[in-house]
Parts: C-alpha cells; sequence; structure tokens
C-alpha cells in the first residue's frame, strides 16, 4: 500500500524525468479504476465532470468546493496512482482563504491541486495581476507547510475567457513560477506556436491541456517541444456524454437502440475495474 508520502515522491519524480506523461482525468471511482488498470502513472480531476456528475453548470460557481473534495476523495480511494485535483481558484477571492482549499485538499489524500487567476465573475473574469500572484504565494505556502511535497500548479486563465493576449499570459506564469509553484498552465492556447513561446519563457514544468478535435497535438509532438504533462480536462467525461447523448437521442426521436453497437463491452468494463486487463 502506498503512503500519501509515497504517492507524493513518486508524482514529483515523474516531473522531474526526460519526456512527458500523460495524466487523464477520471470523473469518479470507476474511471479512475479503469484508468489505473490501463497503466497510467498518475490521475487528476475535473471539475467539469464533478459539475456533471451533480447536475450543474462547470466554471459558474455552482459546484462547490466540498463537492469537489469529496469526489477527489472517492478517485484517490480508488487508485494507488498519484492525484491531482482542478480546485478551479480555490473557491475564495482572499489570499488566505483560497490557501485554505490547498491544506483540505491535502487532507483527502491528494498530492496535488491547481489555483486559477479565474474570478468566477464573468464581468470581471480575470484577477488583477497583484492579486493572482498574492494568491498563489499564499497558496505555495500552505502547500510548503504540508508534511510532503505537495505539487502546486498555477493556471493562467487568459484564454479561457476572451482574453487571448499571451504576453499577459506568460507574464503570469512567470511571476507564478518566481511565487514558487510547481507546474505551470495555460489552458486554451491557440496553437503550437503559442506553446512553443510560453514554454521558452519558463524553467518549470509545463502542462499543456488536449481535448481532442480535428487535429489535435500529439503526446510525442507536445514531448518535443518541452511539455512535461498533458491533461485532457473534461475531455474523457464529454466523450462518455457524447455515447449517451447519441443513445438517449436515438431512442427519443426514432425508438431504435442501435447505439448499443458501440456501447463498452460489460465484461471489458467489469474486468478493467477489477483491476483485470481484458
Amino acid at each position: 500500500m502506498m503512503t500519501q508520502q509515497s504517492k507524493a515522491a513518486a508524482f514529483v519524480d515523474l516531473h522531474q524525468r526526460p519526456g512527458c506523461f500523460i495524466i487523464p482525468n477520471p470523473w469518479d471511482g470507476g474511471t479512475a479504476k479503469i484508468l489505473t488498470t490501463l497503466g497510467f502513472e498518475a490521475l487528476a480531476t475535473t471539475s467539469a465532470g464533478v459539475a456533471f456528475q451533480q447536475g450543474k453548470r462547470d466554471g459558474v460557481g455552482e459546484v462547490t468546493r466540498a463537492e469537489i473534495l469529496a469526489n477527489a476523495k472517492q478517485i484517490v480511494d480508488a487508485t494507488h496512482l498519484p492525484v491531482a485535483a482542478d480546485l478551479e481558484n480555490c473557491f475564495a477571492h482572499a489570499p488566505d482563504e483560497a490557501a485554505k482549499t490547498i491544506t483540505l485538499a491535502a487532507g483527502v489524500g491528494l498530492v496535488g491541486g491547481s489555483i486559477e487567476d479565474a474570478t468566477g465573475d464573468a464581468a470581471n473574469p480575470i484577477y488583477e495581476f497583484d492579486h493572482a500572484v498574492a494568491r498563489v504565494k499564499a497558496a505555495v505556502a500552505a502547500a510548503r507547510a504540508l508534511p510532503f511535497p505537495f505539487m502546486l500548479c498555477a493556471r493562467s486563465e487568459n484564454f479561457l475567457h476572451r482574453r487571448p493576449d499571451l504576453a499577459d499570459t506568460i507574464k503570469r506564469l512567470q511571476a507564478f513560477e518566481a511565487a514558487g509553484a510547481d507546474v505551470l498552465y495555460a489552458p486554451g492556447l491557440a496553437d503550437m506556436a503559442a506553446v512553443k513561446q510560453v514554454l521558452a519563457a519558463l524553467n518549470k514544468p509545463f502542462n499543456l491541456l488536449i481535448s481532442g478535435g480535428p487535429t489535435p497535438i500529439t503526446q510525442a509532438e507536445a514531448a518535443a517541444a518541452g511539455v512535461k504533462r498533458i491533461s485532457v480536462g473534461g475531455a474523457l467525461a464529454l466523450a462518455a456524454l457524447g455515447g449517451f447523448l447519441r443513445g438517449a437521442e436515438e431512442m427519443k426521436a426514432h425508438g431504435t437502440f442501435t447505439y448499443g453497437r458501440d456501447a463498452a463491452p460489460f465484461g471489458k468494463v467489469t474486468k478493467l475495474i477489477k483491476g483485470v486487463k481484458p
């Protein structure tokens, strides 16, 4: 049985070894077990997946900190792998209050987590620069006070909130790096050229979000550019919901059930959850 300390050490090692690793995003215990059996080395939660599971919208303040942490604990309990969490903006505006979320995250068994510079306010979606940096500094202090190395990921959310300002994004990530963040993240970057510009400006590991699409970046391409880890956010949850919607819409519109032809075999899912590769 791996302890939280040993999981934390393994997670640090993943960020220090050569190359680029994928940290996929399960949304419950079952999907965590499947990803574990498939051989991934670490997992990350997804706020979108939690929101959909709770019948709520993501990114607008409907999901509570308690729900995020309860979901994270379910995933931690389902796997022996290191688990990091999407902690949104840490559910507080004030730096000290946001930092409390890091302490609580460690308390449910997590060995990493993120803090965003998104406010949750559509009228003013991104924290002012100095305030954003102060929040990261407070979160770093909370992480360093823990008895194990908690990998803090600091996120610049400009590109997810219609602020495609690459210079400001880089400025923020550099400030977060200087404040002590272990991993940097800027979801929504327009293309690989932008990713490379960001990477050239940083010295610490960078997390790249790849959500799929017609011409997604591959792991090999990301590794060649210098990306350390790849996450997929809510993409797997949305892919699963895609199958669900196709089936539900077929039943409602046509009264037919052919969607089952594309379903995962019951036996295969059962084996994966049990920890056996079919």
